[in-house]
This record gives C-alpha cells, structure tokens and sequence, in this order.
C-alpha cells in the first residue's frame, strides 16, 4: 500500500546533485553528510544518456544549515556537478494507507500528448505519479510509474478508464496493484491461434481441404462474436471431412510461433511463474509445440480421426468462451494462485470470459469489440511485451536468455 502525508513539522534539507555521472559521487555526497547530525528521509537517484540527477531529503538542525551549504558547495565544485539545495521547516512525513498501484505504458513512438493525457486521467481520481521509470527501451519503449489514489476511489475505474484512453491514443497499457504480490508466483494463460502461434490452425486445414473461403468466413464471423463459438466450430469442422490425418500433420510444418513467444515463456518460468494455454483449435495439430516449450497446463479440442482421415466431429467436450475461463480457475487452482495473481491473452470474442476473469486480461492484437472490453490491449508484434506489462524489465528477460546459453 502506498502512503499520504499528515503533518508534523521539521527543519529538512533537500538537496539536488546533477551533471556527468562518473563512478564515486553517492559515497562522495554522503561522506560530506556523514559529519552533521543528519537523519536521512527519503533519495532518489537517475542516470539518462549518462547524465546523473541525485537527490536527498534530510532532516537537520536548522544551527548546521550554512556550515552543510558550504560544504556542498565545495563538493560541486570538487566533482564538477551542480548543486542546489533547499532548506526550509515542512510537514514531517508521516503515513496513512493509499492504494499504490502500478501503470505501465508501452508504445513504439511514446508521444508527450498521451503521457499528459494518461496523468489527466489519474488526476481525475485525485490520484499522484510518485515515481516512474524506464523499464526497455526496444522493440518498444516501457515506462512503469508508481501511482497512489485515495482508498475511497476505485482502482477498477481507473483501469478502465485508463483502457478506454489507451484505444483513443493508440498506446499499450496495464495498471495492477503495487506491492509484494506483484512479483508473487503468477499464472499465464494465453490464447493459442493467433496469439502464441501466428496463425489460425482450422484456416490451415481448411486450406488442405479445399474449404478455405468458407472456413475462413465462419471464423471471423465466430472472433467477431455474431455467432456462438461451439455452433461456428461443429460447423466448420464439418467441412474438414475426409482430410486425411497426414494432412494433419503435414500442417505443423507450417505453424510459427509469434515473436516473443519462447522469450516470454522462457523468462517467465526462469522468474518462478507459470504458462499454459487454453485454445479453441486442435490437440492433434499443436501438442508437439506445447510439449517442446513445456508449457506447464494445455487444454485444447480434438478432431475425430477414423481409418486415417478426419471424420469432421469433435471428441469430448468443447473447449470454448466458458471453458476458457473455467480452466483458468482450474489451473490456478491446481497450483494455489489466487485468480487476481493471474494472466489471461488472447485476441477473440471467444477469449472474453477468460480476460475478464483474470487479474489482468489482455487483448493480444484483438479485434476491436474485444480490446473495448479487455482490462489492456497490447498492438505490437511481439508477444513478449506482455513481461513489460507484469513489471519485468528489460534487464531481466535477458538475463533469462543468458541463462538458457550458459
């Protein structure tokens, strides 16, 4: 939780170092404190293109105010850096309960206009940025920011508020609750047909089969969400009839994963999380891919085969908008994550259930009726921008890559 102040007043120091960062200048200054009676309150330090901004609040005896001017001063001098300081009797932090979240921003070309725009939206809930950063600067620029809104305003609000912003500018974004749990154990469940795979594994066997137009429309009336799921996959796998099963396997030759996939994968399960997939398309086809990412929960449909071709039914249950969010519910179960510690991806109508019941959900290059109704959207490539959205920075997905060739 995050913090607002009350009041209680003191004497304090605030002190500003800025100039060409060069190695030694944190000890240098607090070396230079170390003989006053200084009680450290807070310090904050940046380095961007190699220029270094300090800054320090003390607290200290008003009798000590020149003697520590004229020292910093000296220092400056000595290090080359420019040196502002600002003595004066505040209100005395002390703490009552906020609600601290956190809102990271992605975009290919982050633009002022939509950063303003963003903090006028949190300005709306009476909230504050109290701290932002760069957390990767390619293939797309991730800034997260520390914000504090009043217990009494609502976080689910804002988030959707902040959703509906992001589709108007164009940009990426996410806001969860800050704190520990933030970085506790965590459950991704992504969508696997145009989500972890680039394509659409039915429109490939539709292909083969000589029904593509006609598949392929059925499709996009079912990701649209004019016509129920389970009705909209019977009748296309209908059509698949008579492909033989060689057919089916032939087609695995012709499946990519999205850019990002097996970075995303690979970073997360290197940070203790867990990643499954939960799809509308077919074991036959994507159980190879699944068993070499070892990927930790899948659940997926299966297309009937009888003497060596496609029957064009289904075995068992389908897997479809509910069962996707039931499943997500059973895998964070399984492993004892409660469902606000959980991640849900996709890109169709038929992902809804499963975004809305995740702590965050995300629509993954989605159709519009599906990012108006997702927690975030994320419009690049890559699949592994998602890392940024969850506060894993740049620093720490290579360090998983660096982990996989050592």
């Amino acid at each position: 939780m995050n913090k607002q102040v009350l009041h209680h007043p003191t004497f304090t120091g605030l002190i500003l170092l800025s100039g060409a960062d060069a190695p030694g200048v944190t000890q240098s200054l607090f070396e230079t404190l170390s003989p006053f009676s200084i009680t450290v309150l807070d310090m904050e330090q940046v380095i961007i293109r190699g220029r270094l901004i300090l800054t320090t609040l003390i607290e200290l005896d008003p009798a000590h105010a020149d003697g520590l001017e004229d020292d910093l001063l000296a220092l400056g001098e000595r290090l080359g850096l420019d040196v502002a300081i600002d003595f004066t009797d505040i209100e005395r932090e002390t703490f009552v309960q906020q609600q601290a979240l956190q809102l990271v921003i992605l975009a290919k070309e982050l633009k002022p206009l939509s950063i303003a725009r963003v903090a006028a939206v949190i300005n709306s809930y009476n909230g504050n940025v109290e701290r932002f950063r760069r957390t990767a600067s390619y293939p797309v620029t991730a800034i997260e920011f520390d914000v504090a809104i009043p217990e009494g305003k609502s976080a689910r609000d804002l988030q959707r508020d902040l959703a509906d912003l992001a589709l108007r500018e164009g940009i990426d974004l996410a806001i969860e609750a800050g704190g520990l749990t933030r970085r506790s154990k965590r459950i991704v469940l992504l969508d696997m047909d145009s989500t972890f795979i680039q394509q659409e594994v039915i429109d490939l066997l539709a292909e083969e089969a000589g029904v593509g137009e006609k598949v392929k429309a059925i499709t996009e009336s079912a990701m649209r969400g004019e016509i129920d799921f389970e009705q909209s996959l019977r009748a296309r796998t209908a059509l698949l009839a008579g492909l033989p099963e060689a057919s089916v396997t032939d087609i695995r030759s012709r499946i990519t994963l999205t850019p990002g996939a097996r970075t995303l994968v690979r970073t997360l399960h290197r940070l203790g999380h867990k990643v499954g997939i939960v799809s509308g398309g077919f074991t036959n086809v994507i159980t190879p891919i699944i068993e070499e990412m070892n990927l930790d929960f899948f659940r997926a449909n299966t297309l009937e085969i009888k003497n060596g071709a496609l029957t064009g039914n289904l075995v068992g249950d389908i897997v479809d908008r509910a069962a996707k969010a039931r499943f997500l519910a059973e895998f964070a179960a399984t492993e004892d994550v409660p469902l606000s510690q959980t991640i849900a991806v996709g890109d169709g109508a038929n992902d809804l259930d499963m975004l809305k019941a995740a702590g965050l959900g995300i629509a993954f290059n989605a159709k519009p009726s599906v990012k108006a109704q997702a927690d975030s959207s994320i419009n690049t490539p890559y699949l592994d921008a998602i890392l940024y959205l969850m506060g894993i920075p740049r620093e720490e997905i290579e360090a998983a890559d660096r982990d996989k060739t050592e």
